[in-house]
């Protein structure tokens, strides 16, 4: 069992040298090269003159009016607008001139899918809801699509905004050591605290009614997860970072997101698998009207409700802080 040595014994080790160069936390030219303040640079006048002189020259030399290469080009430019905006209105007013007349029974638009959604939407998806049985049954794969999007921008906004923790010592991050960070906090307004412990909770619980009635009525994931990230917001305006990061930190949203974006995936793969091969699904529709129903498109809807809450949430806090 190896011994430990003493704090100045292992700082002289090729390791404690070796760990400094990996963290950067120390300055491998510092104390090792010979360093003078710099004298501050003054140019003299007679340059400075000459130096304005050639950039009038140049100037005038460019772009004056006289310039026979100039006065070629903005006719060149000034005539390929015009050609350029003609012939693109020609086209569109091409293109217009073939749409079908409105109220043709033999409109795109009236066309055996949208007929099939209408009758048959009810009966293969269990859904009251046709629009949500559109989007999370026959266009499930296009919703996740859309999710991982969401996902996707929260990653980008994270890796652009964030503020990450200093080397060293990772409980201090640099917002921490922010001699303005009370700028990030609200005031103790207590008409706005008020406000917010009455209307958040109501504001949660409508966003969680708005998702798990989404296959019965107008609403959804997309929706109801805007509501509740709309609450998070507010409660976030009214009592700051410190109560809020007590239950939505950084770790809760990346583990809910991928939660959700995993149970989403493997849902509808086994959705889809067996749709193709024309396999009877074990998971009931249920009785269309119940909450219980619609198979499992009431739980993609609360995965994409999870998603949506808590990207609005971080796109929020990463623009205001840049971290949480």
């Amino acid at each position: 069992m190896s011994r430990k040595i003493p704090e100045e014994q292992y700082e002289k080790t090729r390791s404690y040298r070796l760990k400094q160069w990996l963290y950067g936390t120390k300055d491998p030219y510092l104390d090792n090269v010979e360093m003078q303040p710099q004298k501050p640079f003054v140019e003299e006048l007679v340059v400075t003159e000459e130096r304005a002189k050639e950039r009038a020259f140049i100037f005038e030399e460019a772009f004056r009016e006289e310039n026979a290469r100039n006065r070629i080009w903005n006719k060149l430019y000034r005539a390929f607008s015009v050609i350029f905006c003609i012939t693109l209105v020609l086209i569109l007013v091409y293109g217009v001139s073939y749409l079908p007349i409105v109220g043709n029974p033999d409109n795109p638009v009236n066309n055996e899918v949208a007929q099939r959604y209408i009758e048959n939407g009810l009966q293969e998806t269990g859904a009251v809801n046709i629009v949500t049985g559109m989007i999370l049954d026959y266009r499930a794969f296009d919703t996740l699509g859309e999710s991982h999007v969401l996902f996707i921008a929260t990653c980008t906004v994270l890796m652009l905004l964030r503020r990450d923790k200093k080397i060293g010592n990772p409980d201090i991050t640099y917002y921490d050591e922010d001699p303005n960070d009370y700028t990030h906090e609200p005031e103790n307004d207590l008409i706005l605290q008020i406000a917010a412990q009455v209307l958040v909770p109501v504001i949660m619980i409508f966003g969680i009614y708005v998702i798990l009635a989404g296959h019965l009525g107008p609403g959804g994931g997309f929706s109801g997860g805007a509501i509740i990230g709309a609450g998070l917001i507010l409660y976030l305006n009214a009592f700051g970072f410190e109560k809020t990061e007590k239950f939505f930190t950084a770790k809760t949203y990346k583990r809910m997101s991928f939660g959700a974006l995993g149970c989403y995936c493997m849902a509808k793969s086994y959705s889809f698998y067996t749709g193709a091969n024309h396999i009877h699904s074990i998971i009931p529709l249920g009785t269309p009207g119940a909450i219980l129903s619609s198979g499992l498109i009431l739980i993609l809807n609360i995965c994409v409700g999870i998603v949506v809450a808590g990207t609005m949430y971080t796109f929020y806090v990463m623009f205001r802080k840049g971290g949480y």
